[in-house]
């Protein structure tokens, strides 16, 4: 072992403790002194024999930590961002001036092609649960509605024809 391995591997508890106070998970922790040993193993440039090893890792260490924080403010503005947007997404004006002539066409689907796009795409259930109450495979569940949701375009292509290439939104078809 050289002058730095040595010291790191006698003091890794140590660091585990000192990033899972900081962190508060254990498992957490581990892993970012995994990923700390990585940064130091291919740092550029390494401690001298004469310098501390021990505070050279501890800053590692203490970047790797402030680098995991970093990320999970990141992630949360971005999560809050989006959920503040979400509520925006469809106002009752828009829900309005969507194309109505799905309501018309819908009779015209075929029975299994109209459940699924009444379910999952205007009742918003989930795929999953959907497969299951019906005794079928997710999988196969998205083949089929995507053949539905095919079908439905085609027909609303026909019906509206420039209409429904525009988005199909405050649509004026007879």
């Amino acid at each position: 072992m050289d002058h730095i391995q040595q010291p790191i591997l006698q003091n890794l508890d140590t660091f585990v403790a000192f990033a899972r106070k900081r962190v508060g998970d254990p498992h957490l922790a581990e892993d970012l002194v995994q990923d700390s040993l990585l940064k130091a193993l291919k740092a550029a440039k390494k401690p001298s024999p004469n310098e501390d090893v021990i505070a050279w890792f501890y800053r590692i260490l203490r970047h790797s930590i402030i680098d995991l924080y970093r990320r999970t403010d990141a992630r949360k503005r971005g999560l809050e961002s989006f959920r503040a947007e979400l509520p925006n997404a469809v106002t009752p004006e828009a829900e309005r001036a969507i194309c109505q002539c799905i309501d018309r066409l819908m009779p015209d689907l075929p029975d299994q092609y109209r459940e699924l796009l009444q379910r999952i795409d205007l009742g918003g259930e989930n795929i999953k649960q959907v497969a299951a109450a019906l005794g079928t495979t997710t999988n196969n569940l998205t083949v089929r509605l995507h053949r539905a949701r095919k079908q439905m375009r085609d027909r609303l292509e026909k019906f509206c024809r420039d209409c429904s290439t525009a988005a199909c939104v405050d649509c004026s078809c007879d």
